[in-house]
């Protein structure tokens, strides 16, 4: 099933991804009550989300090639997918509902219009995008891969900037510590 957003709507909440964000993180910082267990679980799932996310920055040359190989073999979009486990991850170890709802809300409104923006972006860019986008899931990976063979490249990585995702999430984690250590 592909959702279909009205340009307007897509790309006004594409915006919203940073200050969603931002806003998000604070509603974390605030809500979360973690204990030593529930980071035992929920970091690993976050961690996974973060390798995912590293993982296909290094493969990622933006508006440049069509990423295909290493995560984009399975699913055509492997930064969202991670981006989900991320939070997954840290709202498991929040032990909040209210933050699950709030994530929940956050990639439905916000991160699948975007996703849509990118499909409509890189069929414009790139003629072989349809055949791509048949053979490879848009979110949920294929078990076996269909894409390139490129190696990761440390360079993408720190041109992507994914740095920053691990930056924000040891923010995150620092943030559960604490607040599990006053517990």
């Amino acid at each position: 099933m592909t959702l279909h957003f009205a340009k307007p709507y897509a790309d006004f909440v594409a915006r919203l991804r940073v200050p969603g964000g931002f806003l998000l993180a604070a509603a974390f910082a605030w809500f979360s009550e973690p204990s030593a267990r529930s980071l035992a679980f929920g970091l690993p799932v976050s961690v996974l989300g973060l390798a995912l996310r590293a993982w296909a920055a290094g493969h990622l040359a933006k508006n440049q090639t069509l990423a295909t190989s290493g995560p984009y073999a399975y699913t055509r979009n492997p930064l969202y997918l991670g981006t989900l486990l991320v939070a997954a991850g840290l709202v498991i170890a929040s032990r909040r509902a209210l933050l699950a709802v709030l994530f929940g809300a956050m990639f439905l409104l916000v991160y699948l219009p975007a996703i849509q923006l990118e499909q409509q972006h890189l069929s414009s860019l790139f003629t072989d995008y349809a055949p791509y986008a048949k053979s490879v899931p848009a979110l949920l990976p294929r078990v076996t891969p269909a894409g390139g063979q490129h190696r990761f490249q440390w360079n993408l990585y720190i041109k992507n900037r994914e740095y920053q995702a691990a930056a924000g999430w040891l923010a995150g984690v620092a943030i559960l510590a604490w607040k599990a250590w006053l517990r």
